[in-house]
């Protein structure tokens, strides 16, 4: 193996993203480069078309043979299970009909050569995929480039897998994107961080790489471009830096801190079954929140106490058909039995007016966060919604589990869930077919209304859980996947505190059960001042666990509860960045 090649130029400078994936990675970059879909456009003779479309689907053939491999590459290897369960969502889009399908129409029709009718379909699906206000379903039109890539490789007759360069190295993977095979692929390499020009904090880059624990950067823009092979990269998934070509103090100062760090994290592990409990002795639930079936593995890894929060609405994308009863039973009874005995609160799909649901039509909509989606979506449809309802309820026949409804708001939607939880239950009886009759049902706490109406959701549902992202959004009138006011979403705005904490005592008070499953429950800044909220029920993604269990372990109720009544009582800003410091440092 040659070693690397050392650049002409050190030219130190630092790139500013997205910090993806927590940690500190010293290595050498490692550039990716991948197919290129800009292709060329060619007519093709009228006798020529059958040949091309056998030429379009034996390159299919190819990809669906890589993505096999790559499932018995992983059998017997310790790959994280985000590997497979996103291995799998590229394996539904290879098979989705805009991709499989769809082309072939075109190179009949139009008679045009097959890589430019691929990727013509694929920017149809992109754009839907761009359309739509959930951040986590929004990032997905990256996989359908992914795939896309895959097979326009495959007519090129190019390899699909990248080189890999540095084995014997740390690397740092400097690419424009990288895919769940890109990252099984480099399994075997000692790569040490992810550098990427697009994605975001739900890409599967991050999540890939949370999931291993290693930093990432992404959002970088250029990165793929300025960065030189083999040039020497710190990469800051702390606080979203790249730094190329550090000097020798920049150098010796992280690391330092990767020392400390590698510490820390041998430490939390020892905590994985301690239970987390404060000083003064309060109980804390911590929850993992999932996408996949195939997540729960990571649960159990971290020690977590159950599913908080599983958002199945993966089930009904990369699809033109709805899903049928029985795969969505075993979707969510695969989640239920991977987690051996902990429960598993599924959330009903939420799914929205931006999105063009299979077998629904288009629903266009001016303003689709205020549009018909979440709950108002499942009550328009009875038929999607009672399918779904009798599938979760016959997984409850297997384990804990809890159903959780997205985005209520009135009592009149309340009342219409809960009757239709009870016709599903109704017929499921008629059937003779098994499930838990006292399953228990909560809603999401999401809208400002829901808070100031919280007595009659209280009255009427088992458990509540307030979603932090859509609350902050709704009460700041934000959209907080819009570029030109992102910048103004805070958790800390005065009314956005007072509305969690009025939700979470109120809740409190009449004895039932409230989580925090927004992204504010895994953020370790506000594990104190939610505790003195009064919060007992976290719900996170599953590598935040451990962070948040040691500072649950390394706080006071008492102390808690007096800083928060503190900063409930201020409406400045600066004050109350500058209490949760000094609540913090405790």
């Amino acid at each position: 193996m040659n070693a690397p090649v050392e650049p002409l130029h050190k030219i130190s400078f630092v790139m500013h993203g997205v910090a993806a994936a927590p940690g500190i990675a010293i290595a050498r970059a490692q550039l990716v480069s991948h197919a290129t879909l800009e292709v060329a456009h060619y007519d093709v003779a009228p006798e020529q078309v059958p040949a091309e479309i056998e030429r379009f689907e034996n390159a299919l053939e190819a990809v669906r043979a890589e993505f096999e491999a790559l499932h018995e590459r992983m059998k017997g290897e310790d790959a994280p299970a985000e590997f497979g369960a996103f291995l799998d969502v590229h394996w539904m889009i290879l098979t989705d009909i805009h991709i499989a399908q769809d082309p072939k129409l075109m190179i009949a029709e139009q008679r045009c050569n097959a890589e430019w009718a691929v990727t013509q379909k694929m920017n149809e699906l992109v754009e839907q995929f761009e359309q739509f206000e959930d951040p986590y379903l929004r990032e997905r039109a990256g996989d359908v480039v992914q795939v896309v890539e895959r097979v326009v490789k495959a007519l090129m007759g190019k390899p699909s897998e990248l080189p890999l360069l540095n084995p014997r190295h740390a690397t740092a993977l400097v690419a424009h994107d990288l895919s769940p095979a890109d990252a099984i692929h480099f399994k075997e390499s000692a790569f040490a961080a992810f550098v990427t020009d697009v994605g975001g904090a739900t890409s599967h880059t991050a999540i890939v790489a949370r999931s291993l624990g290693i930093p990432a950067v992404v959002a970088l823009h250029n990165a793929r471009s300025l960065i030189r092979e083999a040039e020497q990269l710190i990469v800051d998934g702390d606080n979203g830096l790249v730094i190329v070509n550090p000097d020798h103090h920049v150098l010796a100062e992280y690391q330092l801190k990767q020392d400390a760090q590698r510490l820390e994290k041998q430490k939390l592990r020892r905590l994985i079954s301690t239970r987390a409990v404060t000083l003064d002795g309060a109980a804390i639930d911590l929850n993992a929140n999932i996408e996949l079936p195939g997540d729960v593995a990571g649960c159990i890894e971290y020690g977590a106490d159950g599913v908080g929060l599983f958002r199945s609405e993966f089930l009904f994308m990369h699809r033109d058909d709805l899903p049928s009863e029985d795969e969505q039973f075993e979707a969510y009874r695969a989640a239920v039995d991977g987690m051996q005995g902990r429960p598993v609160t599924i959330r009903t799909f939420d799914l929205g007016a931006d999105k063009r649901m299979p077998g629904l039509g288009d629903r266009p909509s001016e303003n689709p966060a205020l549009g018909l989606r979440a709950i108002r979506l499942c009550l328009a449809e009875p038929k999607l919604f009672m399918t779904q309802l009798r599938a979760i309820l016959r997984a409850s026949a297997y384990g804990r589990l809890r159903i959780l409804v997205p985005m209520l708001a009135t009592a009149h939607e309340v009342r219409q869930t809960l009757s239709f939880v009870e016709r599903a239950k109704a017929e499921l009886k008629a059937q003779a077919i098994a499930f838990d009759h006292d399953v228990a049902v909560g809603g999401m706490v999401e809208v400002p209304a829901s808070v100031l109406a919280l007595g009659y959701f209280i009255e009427h549902l088992d458990f509540l859980s307030i979603g932090t992202n859509d609350l902050i959004q709704y009460t700041l009138a934000i959209d907080r996947t819009d570029d030109a006011v992102a910048h103004m979403y805070d958790p800390l705005h005065p009314a956005v505190l007072k509305l969690i904490a009025q939700a979470i005592r109120t809740a409190n008070k009449a004895g039932t059960p409230i989580a925090v499953c927004g992204e504010m429950a895994g953020e370790l800044r506000l594990t104190r001042l939610l505790l003195g909220f009064g919060l007992r029920n976290f719900s996170m993604h599953p590598a935040q666990l451990l962070t948040i269990k040691q500072r649950v372990l390394t706080s006071s109720i008492a102390d808690c509860e007096a800083a928060a009544n503190r900063i409930l009582r201020t409406d400045d800003p600066d004050k109350i960045s500058a209490a949760i410091a000094r609540l913090n440092a405790l």
